[in-house]
């Protein structure tokens, strides 16, 4: 079923169209982080540069419909530092998602750890955004295990500069999202699970990192949204700025 899966999603995305429910759907999540190993691999993205983390918030749970977070794999080429510029016309219904990432100074093992354990891994935190594409329809016909495959919304990260974790209070930073200068949502990092390296925690033990051997040095992670995402009409500048993270923006020709 794995291949039939990464099959559909290659194809949807080659026509630029929304993904399709399977004939035979995926059985379960654990299926569905099974065939995005196998779409990595497809795409050349063996080891992935890193994570990104859905429905992290609980806002972001009700407003999918999904009863907890998932997680996809990041390819390389779809990250961009900040003042990047990129094509809107490359996206399919394109939306922006106000976010916190992280950089690994070192390896994370798949399997159960604390907060304090998954934080004492990373080496700087960021102001981040995540470009996501509204590649589907009914996502309750759909089935999470396939949105799952399909890296769970993704298309691609950019983020901001790095500052180490030190005495930032992370759970009380305030994330504000403005498309053209005019906010379009707010939250708070402890928003993602009650705090960002909550959210680092949960993906150590989820089925992206067994599926992908752990979470390695130097890998990217998006921890998720703390606003739903805005979904876009056309060309415009994004900018993201968290308390003690700084900004982070993007243009979209």
């Amino acid at each position: 079923m794995s291949e039939a899966a990464v099959e559909a999603i290659l194809a949807a995305r080659q026509e630029r169209r929304l993904l399709a429910p399977l004939p035979e759907p995926l059985a379960d999540e654990a299926a569905g982080y099974a065939a995005q190993r196998r779409l990595a691999e497809r795409l050349g993205a063996m080891p992935p540069a890193g994570f990104k983390i859905g429905a992290t918030a609980r806002t972001m749970q009700a407003y999918l419909g999904l009863a907890g977070p998932c997680a996809g794999f990041v390819e390389a080429g779809r990250l961009h530092a900040s003042g990047t510029a990129l094509r809107f016309a490359d996206f399919l219904a394109p939306g922006v998602e106000c976010e916190i990432g992280v950089r690994l100074a070192r390896d994370l093992p798949f399997g159960r750890c604390t907060r304090e354990q998954a934080g004492a891994c990373v080496a700087e935190v960021f102001a981040a955004i995540e470009v996501v594409e509204q590649r589907y329809g009914d996502l309750a016909v759909l089935g999470t295990p396939l949105l799952i495959a399909d890296q769970v919304f993704h298309a691609a990260g950019v983020r901001g500069a790095g500052v180490a974790p030190g005495s930032l209070d992370l759970g009380a930073a305030r994330g504000e999202i403005r498309v053209d200068g005019t906010s379009r949502g707010a939250g708070h990092g402890r928003d993602l699970l009650g705090h960002p390296f909550e959210a680092l925690a949960w993906l150590a033990g989820a089925g992206a990192a067994r599926e992908f051997g752990g979470l390695l040095a130097g890998q990217l992670v998006w921890l998720g949204s703390v606003t739903p995402p805005v979904w876009l009409d056309g060309p415009c500048d994004v900018e993201v700025a968290f308390e003690g993270l700084g900004r982070v923006a993007l243009r979209l020709d």
